[in-house]
């Protein structure tokens, strides 16, 4: 396996991330940079897109889904409460193939996600696992977590959601790889986090 950083578009710069599996294949979180950007890598890698993993619908998250899709024939994964084909959620239930399994558990290839539904910032919020990767959307933050004030944002989910990552049994190490500004480690936000440890609320 192998993971590029790519930033999304200005002036959010969401992060987003193109993973290679060992067979070729290439998995997107979060596909908001240009849809060149991802293509051009693939090709480097010498692999095909087949997954587009959403951690929520918002606009600044989704931006290349379409022209991806149409391009490579990859198939699209959210949570369909997302799909509403808002200006902030623009994604309609058309572009979305797929919504998570209902165990929880994705199997690309040798690569395992573990999906956690983490509502609060959008009714849709997701984060994943995998292996010692955190991706973490816009619910987790390095030192805070993601805003609750926009349309279907629920402060309660939130805190509920948070609780639950702070449970999760993730090693100290695992890399907390959030849709915006820095990256982190579960044992730092453990720590210093006055949002995951519940000060806050």
């Amino acid at each position: 396996m192998k993971i590029q950083h790519i930033p999304g578009q200005p002036p959010l710069y969401t992060n987003t991330f193109l993973i290679t599996t060992d067979a070729g294949h290439g998995i997107i979180v979060d596909p908001a940079a240009m849809p060149q950007a991802y293509l051009d890598a693939l090709q480097a890698e010498g692999a095909q897109l087949t997954h587009l993993l959403m951690t929520h619908g918002h606009h600044d998250h989704v931006g290349a889904v379409a022209a991806l899709r149409k391009a490579t024939g990859c198939k699209a994964y959210m949570d369909v409460r997302d799909a509403v084909g808002s200006q902030m959620l623009p994604l309609t239930r058309d572009l979305v193939d797929e919504d998570w399994p209902t165990d929880g558990v994705l199997q690309i290839d040798d690569l395992t996600f573990r999906i956690y539904h983490t509502p609060g910032h959008t009714p849709g919020s997701v984060c994943l696992s995998l292996g010692n990767l955190l991706f973490s959307g816009d619910t987790l933050f390095a030192g805070s977590c993601g805003r609750t004030d926009l349309p279907g944002g629920s402060m309660q989910q939130m805190q509920q959601s948070l609780s639950l990552l702070a449970g999760l049994p993730l090693s100290d190490d695992t890399q907390v790889l959030p849709g915006h500004e820095a990256f982190s480690t579960m044992g730092r936000e453990r720590r210093s986090n006055p949002y995951l440890n519940g000060a806050w609320f």
